[in-house]
């Protein structure tokens, strides 16, 4: 009996910890190292191939197969380390950042900020072991030290406005400051950019810096309520530089234009972008459902629409809302407030839940300044899962949902944050019987292991009931 009561009290530690493992990882612990381990040895594998990219059905083939899955991108509308995150985090006590998210952060600043030429100029030799730095304070003593050397340097400038201004004020000066320096050596970069491979690597690098001091001044201009010199500003610097679109200042701009009320603009600059040659993203889909039901919204009434069947207008409105939703399914929840927003982190994962809170938390507002636009999209948002009844296998308008989103989110996203799930997981009904009949022979043998007696009399009593009955 003592052995009969410690195996089952082992099977029913395994049937806990098969639970939490396909609750963790999203698969049985066994199904994973017969897929994993076994099935090579059997000669079985095969190399499936990954999982395509978030791009529109139209898109060719070759773009899909090159993107990676999971690509991470910038935050078109990320906010600024001191004057935001840092003031969040002083009120509440959370950190809003993750330490991959910071870290894909500092990786940037190298990239957009350094280059090879960098040891020609002490001030920049400095800024380059900044960007480096973890310690922020560290990396705002050495801005200071850059600005030392050369009183000119933009990049010092650029760091102190994201990290030590404390006001958007503050971080305007900055910016300001930034932007005089960085014209400044740009104009010198163009001059002499045809003499070298180097000074050509200095003048991409010096053309990052100007557009990024641009686009951060323009939001701070957003931000301060200066809305239509903010417009002026996104628009001048999408004209001057026209080739770096992939830095996706066009959604500044519509953000900007809906605050602003200006959808004709903004339906001008969705004509441009929601291309199917493009890449969408959630800030596309979503603005354009939003024009879409703005035009039936007001009134739109579920009761009605069912008794007489819905417009052309209402067609059209219900059928941009499930293509947004099924580019993103996380959105809904937070545009309705059924799910709490935090503050957006530096970068986003297109279709999955850190792009979702990107875009509510900028977004929401005009979504409710629309009467009508939140009740139809709660009315109809929900349909979408019918047309894609398996999203991970196959998508409608897009290609199936990528099954990455959930590890990545969580790498970019606070641990105070509850990560939304898309398509939620249930467990297989396997794994529900064999955690019941193992907790149900556990507790069996830990009766048996402390009333040995009581259990002898207690299976005798059942086995002449069975027999009976079966007489």
């Amino acid at each position: 009996l003592h052995r009969f009561a410690l195996k089952r009290k082992k099977s029913g530690y395994w049937s806990v910890f098969e639970w939490w493992h396909f609750r963790k990882y999203g698969t049985s612990f066994i199904e994973q190292v017969s897929v994993s381990h076994l099935r090579p040895l059997i000669g079985g594998a095969e190399n499936s191939p990954p999982a395509p990219a978030a791009f529109s059905a139209g898109e060719n083939e070759t773009s899909r197969q090159n993107m990676p899955e999971c690509k991470v991108w910038r935050n078109p509308l990320n906010l600024f380390r001191g004057a935001e995150y840092s003031r969040y985090m002083w009120v509440t006590g959370k950190e809003p950042l993750t330490y991959y998210d910071m870290n894909l952060s500092a990786q940037d600043h190298q990239n957009f900020f350094t280059c090879d030429t960098d040891a020609l100029r002490p001030s920049d030799t400095v800024m380059q072991k900044a960007w480096r730095e973890r310690n922020p304070q560290a990396r705002i003593k050495a801005a200071y030290q850059a600005l030392e050397l050369n009183n000119d340097c933009a990049t010092a400038y650029v760091l102190l406005a994201e990290e030590e201004a404390t006001t958007i004020v503050d971080a305007e000066k900055y910016f300001k400051q930034a932007l005089k320096a960085g014209e400044m050596i740009y104009r010198k970069s163009q001059n002499c950019h045809s003499q070298s491979p180097q000074h050509e690597a200095q003048l991409r690098r010096d053309t990052n810096v100007l557009v990024y001091v641009k686009r951060r001044l323009a939001m701070c201009a957003r931000k301060l309520g200066r809305i239509r010199e903010a417009v002026k500003m996104m628009r001048d610097l999408m004209k001057e530089f026209p080739l770096l679109s992939m830095l996706n200042i066009h959604e500044n701009l519509l953000e900007a234009l809906l605050e602003l009320q200006a959808y004709a603009d903004v339906q001008a600059v969705l004509a441009k972008y929601d291309d199917i040659s493009l890449p969408k993203s959630a800030a596309i889909c979503y603005t354009a459902a939003l024009l879409k039901a703005r035009a039936v919204s007001e009134r739109f009434s579920p009761e009605t629409a069912s008794k007489r069947g819905l417009s052309t207008a209402e067609i059209n409105a219900v059928e941009a809302i499930h293509r947004a939703v099924e580019f993103n399914p996380h959105v809904p929840k937070y545009l309705l407030e059924m799910k709490s927003l935090v503050l957006p982190p530096e970068h986003i994962l297109k279709r999955g839940d850190s792009e979702a809170v990107a875009y509510a938390f900028f977004h929401l507002q005009h979504w409710k300044r629309i009467e009508g636009a939140l009740n139809l999209l709660h009315c109809t948002w929900e349909g979408t899962f019918r047309m894609i009844p398996y999203p991970l296998e196959k998508g409608h308008l897009f290609y199936p949902y990528p099954s990455c989103t959930e590890t990545a989110d969580r790498e970019l996203l606070p641990t105070f944050h509850e990560v939304s799930v898309y398509p939620q997981k249930e467990l297989p009904f396997f794994i529900h019987f064999t955690a019941g009949l193992c907790s149900f022979s556990a507790m069996l043998a830990l009766l048996t292991h402390q009333f040995p007696e009581l259990m002898v009399i207690f299976a005798k009593a059942v086995s002449i009931v069975s027999v009976v009955g079966l007489a």
